[in-house]
């Protein structure tokens, strides 16, 4: 019986030596991984970089801890004080993440700065067979503030965007996946369009995305996007308040030089009276449309080649996205 035992034990000490090993190589090779992020060049791919980097959870999870977070992309530069995601070591396909504020947001082309707070902000990120299965991010009481005239932009109630994989628009042959996006805003306020209490509710579908998260990072995203004949298809813009209200669809894809090209349908009440102040005539009527009987406007806006037209009139050109 003693023989037993110790047998017994000594399996149970091999097994608990063997996970204990097994936990803190692949810690390191987690630390690795988000500390190789810091040598990015923040244009082709962003760069992130920790003051401090913490990883612990033994034994049974994975929760990474960086504090005082700063990431560049582009001109764009963006300070946390604190960002945490979390997986159980039985379920890796499962990340959960948390991030506390003020983000602090500067742009380095046009000198903006700006301030987005928030009361709770969580996010989960489910993966199956490689492919995004779900991603959703739930955020409560945002505050966009800007820091050169210290005002407020816009202020939130509760806001969630989810992103869901379409299994029936997966394309094994060409390693081609698509997402559903839904998003909500609630009590919306924006003093600049003297918005308040809005509420806004977002549709869309965005097709031709590589179906391995893996690849994401491996080249740029949109002239790969571009290449495999991805389409962002707006189903349902729907924005409201007291007085106004908006409605859009239309798709929108690029071409081999980066421009974009699609079409959407605007259709608006009280919007028009709202944003006279910002947008001079002619250039109101040429987005909005004319007006109708009942005050209602309606128009369609193409896009060719980066060139945003309303009817036969040019509007506006936009730059190439990559």
């Amino acid at each position: 019986m003693t023989k037993r035992i110790i047998i017994l034990g000594a399996i149970v000490l091999l097994v608990v030596l063997g996970w204990t090993g097994g936990w803190f190589f692949l810690a390191g090779q987690l630390r690795q991984q988000v500390a190789a992020l810091a040598f990015a060049d923040g244009e082709t791919a962003p760069q992130l970089s920790c003051a401090s980097l913490d990883i612990g959870g033994f034994p049974f999870r994975f929760d990474l801890d960086c504090h005082d977070a700063v990431i560049v992309t582009g001109d764009l530069l963006f300070e946390l004080p604190e960002a945490r995601a979390s997986a159980m070591v039985y379920r890796p396909n499962h990340l959960l993440a948390w991030a506390s504020g003020p983000l602090e947001i500067s742009d380095a082309f046009t000198g903006q700065r700006s301030t987005l707070d928030w009361t709770g902000a969580e996010a989960s990120l489910r993966i199956e067979d490689w492919r995004i299965a779900r991603l959703s991010l739930v955020a409560n009481s945002l505050v966009w503030t800007d820091r050169l005239f210290e005002a407020l932009i816009a202020r939130t109630g509760p806001l969630e965007v989810h992103l869901l994989d379409m299994p029936e628009a997966h394309d094994p042959e060409r390693r081609l996946a698509a997402l559903a996006v839904y998003g909500r805003a609630q009590a919306v306020e924006a003093p600049g369009l003297d918005m308040d209490g809005a509420e806004a509710e977002l549709e869309a579908e965005i097709t031709g995305l590589p179906d391995d998260v893996r690849a994401f990072g491996a080249e740029p995203l949109l002239p790969l996007w571009q290449r495999q004949g991805g389409v962002l298809r707006l189903t349902r813009l729907h924005a409201s308040d007291a007085s106004a209200q908006l409605d859009a669809s239309g798709d929108l894809s690029l071409d081999a030089a980066g421009l974009a090209n699609g079409s959407i349908d605007i259709t608006s009440k009280g919007v028009a009276e709202r944003i006279g102040p910002l947008i001079e005539e002619p250039w109101r009527t040429l987005v909005l449309g004319v007006p109708a009987a009942d005050g209602s406007h309606r128009n369609q806006l193409n896009l060719r080649a980066g060139t945003l037209s309303s009817g036969l009139v040019p509007v506006a050109t936009l730059p190439p996205l990559f």
